[in-house]
Order: C-alpha cells, then structure tokens, then sequence
C-alpha cells in the first residue's frame, strides 16, 4: 500500500510534522510528556473512587487500579488519535494547500503524536505490573506485539475519519459524540465475567465492538498473567488489516478534493 509505503518514502517529512505536532502539544509546558500520564491517573481515581467505592463494581476484580489503567490505556490513545485525526486536515489546511505532498501523513504525525502518550503509560504500566503481578512475569512480553496489532487498527481507524471529516464535516462531531458511550460499551472500568446472566449481550458486546477484543487481548498477559485467546488475537488482527486496507481506500478516494475541500 502505497499509502503507508509514504512514511518511509517521506520519512523526514514526517518527522519534521510529527515533531511540530509534538511542539505544539506541548508547548509552554514544564513537564511535558509526563503530563501524559495525569489524565489516565486522574480518571482513574475518579473511577476506582466511584465505581468501587460507591457502586462496587470492582468487586471480584484484584488490584482494580491497575485492571483499570491496563484498560485505559488503550482507549485513551484509541480515543484520542481518532479526535484529533478528525480535525488534522482542517487544522493543516493552510500547509495542505500551499504545498502538495503526501497528505495523510497529517494523519499519521497526529497519531504519533497520541503514540507518545501510549507508549509512556504503557511502558510505566509494564514496570508496575512486572513488579507487583508475579503471574504476569512469564507472559507480559506478549503484550509488546499486541500492541503493535493495536497501533496498526488505530492507525487505520484514524486515517478514514481524518479522510472522511475532509468532505464530510459532521464526521468530527459524530466520533466526538461516540466516543461516550462506546467507552461505557467497553469493559473498561468492569468485566464481561461479571455478567452471567446476559451471555447474549455480553457476546455481542464484545464481537460487535472491534475496541473489547483489543483491550483483551492487551490486558491478558499485561494485568491477568495468561496468554491472550487465540480469538481475540486473529479478530484484532484482521481488524488491524481492514482497518488499514480501508484508510487506504477511503483516503485515495478522498485525495484529489482535499486541497479544494479544505
């Protein structure tokens, strides 16, 4: 795919955008990209304080802080890359139009940018729970490749909303609007095994929504300290793929009226 064949073709193009996306990410901070770790650790003391504390919901789930970070993690660099990518070629609009060069790689700079905050909490999480989770030390590696897997369907995922938010403008505030609720749809802050008496609905929650069998497979080795399923590994696998397969077909479609879209 010539599409993704461009990061390396353009490679100092994209680095040159993912580090002004960086810049201004960061701009006037002190700490910089420790401040990637505040707003999962913020959220998660409001969740473990309400959730556990108040509804109980963690109840049957040890060491609920970090089954719960192990969650998040994934979705904040799934929700983040896709809300910031809807909006990257608008943002861009002025470099697009005066310049012509691979385009989506305003897309990819803004997830790289997100991928940044990703890796940190990832790369903390690893340490805390090599540390504190002794089943976890003889499977967690299996984490660094599912997260590849994961960076890839993101990638993906991001390129068709920042392709499609160039024509159709309602595409921004569609995923803005989603976001909400398909994070309450995902077990996140609780557990399909808590549901036995809604084997249906746990099933189509977790197949319907391509996120759950990421957070799975990322969270076995990672917070449990088994293999991830072999099923959860093939559907975000081939998720990953047609992800990228259809960034790339969505994007080509789009490419020729970006500059007079925007």
């Amino acid at each position: 795919m010539s599409v993704y064949a461009d990061l390396f073709r353009y490679r100092e193009l994209f680095s040159n955008l993912f580090q002004r996306e960086l810049r201004v990410k960061y701009k006037g901070s002190v700490l910089g990209v420790v401040w990637s770790l505040a707003n999962p650790l913020v959220l998660m003391g409001i969740y473990v304080l309400v959730f556990s504390t108040l509804w109980h919901v963690a109840n049957g789930i040890d060491h609920y802080p970090l089954y719960l970070l192990s969650g998040l993690t994934v979705w904040v660099f799934f929700s983040a890359s896709l809300g910031t990518a809807s909006r990257s070629m608008l943002d861009s609009a002025e470099l697009i139009r005066k310049v012509r060069f691979p385009r989506q790689l305003v897309a990819f700079s803004v997830v790289a940018t997100q991928l940044v905050t990703f890796a940190v909490m990832f790369g903390v999480l690893f340490v805390v729970n090599l540390v504190l989770l002794s089943r976890t030390r003889e499977v967690i590696w299996v984490t660094i490749p599912v997260a590849a897997l994961i960076v890839m369907l993101v990638t993906g995922c991001a390129l068709i909303v920042a392709s499609l938010n160039v024509v159709f403008r309602d595409v921004e505030h569609l995923v803005s609007a989603l976001l909400l609720p398909w994070f309450f749809l995902t077990p996140i802050l609780y557990s399909f095994s808590q549901f036995h008496s809604h084997h249906t609905i746990q099933q189509i929650l977790r197949y319907a929504n391509f996120v759950t069998p990421a957070i799975y497979a990322f969270r076995d080795p990672l917070y449990a300290g088994h293999l991830p399923s072999a099923g959860d590994v093939v559907y975000l696998g081939v998720a990953a793929v047609v992800a990228l397969a259809l960034g790339a077909w969505v994007f080509g479609r789009v490419d020729d009226r970006i500059a007079v879209e925007l």
